[in-house]
């Protein structure tokens, strides 16, 4: 049975920058209370007070996890590239021989871009825009899902042990969203992060990111 507390705690548990302020204790229960009270009434399906939602906030205990700082200054170098293309087909029978078809038709070039990933479903291609013609060449007898051009990279060494380290791309990610910058598409080996924007977030992220090593 839902209770006037455990649909604020949900509520609140489901947007992480409020679990934060709140955490922080910066936040100013009368108004946050005001502003969740549709929802809350909403979920439950009646009229509630607002002292009623402001106890459940004061009976909220946030999750507290400590961000390793040292962890995030000490990322490596970070690479910007532009013109690249996103592909995305949907599998099926031949889409690994044509993968193959691609791969071998690149493997004596220097200084270009590819990256290949799938699902059960799909199939993700990033490549440097000069290899469009022939990622459309390989893959001209796929179901073409989706294609987005003028991307921009930007890739970031990891700090060792960064599996290790918890929250790590969350810091990341809330700092980006802070700042009203989407994050495109990403992808991530063991010591190598990056992320995948539309050209005019760019250099605010890469500015933004910088400041997380000063």
């Amino acid at each position: 049975m839902k209770t006037i507390t455990t649909v604020v705690h949900d509520i609140i548990r489901h947007q992480p920058f409020l679990d934060d302020a709140i955490a922080r204790d910066i936040v100013n229960f009368s108004g946050l209370a005001a502003d969740i009270q549709p929802q809350v009434e909403q979920e439950m399906r009646k009229s509630v007070k607002q002292g009623s939602i402001i106890m459940a906030l004061r009976r909220y205990a946030p999750h507290r996890t400590k961000i390793n700082m040292k962890s995030l200054r000490e990322l490596g170098d970070i690479i910007v590239r532009s013109g690249i293309t996103e592909y995305t087909f949907l599998n099926s029978k031949t889409i690994i021989a044509n993968k193959a078809k691609l791969l071998e038709s690149v493997k004596d070039q220097t200084g270009i871009y590819l990256n290949y990933s799938s699902n059960y479903q799909e199939s993700n291609i990033l490549v440097s825009s000069t290899l469009t013609d022939l990622v459309e060449d390989c893959f001209r007898n796929e179901v073409r899902v989706t294609v987005k051009k003028e991307l921009s990279s930007i890739t970031i060494a990891l700090p060792k042990n960064s599996s290790q380290t918890v929250g790590l791309y969350f810091y990341m990610f809330k700092l980006l969203a802070y700042e009203g910058i989407p994050v495109f598409e990403m992808i991530s080996t063991s010591n190598y992060f990056a992320l995948f924007l539309e050209k005019e977030y760019v250099n605010k992220a890469f500015l933004l990111l910088n400041e997380i090593k000063a």
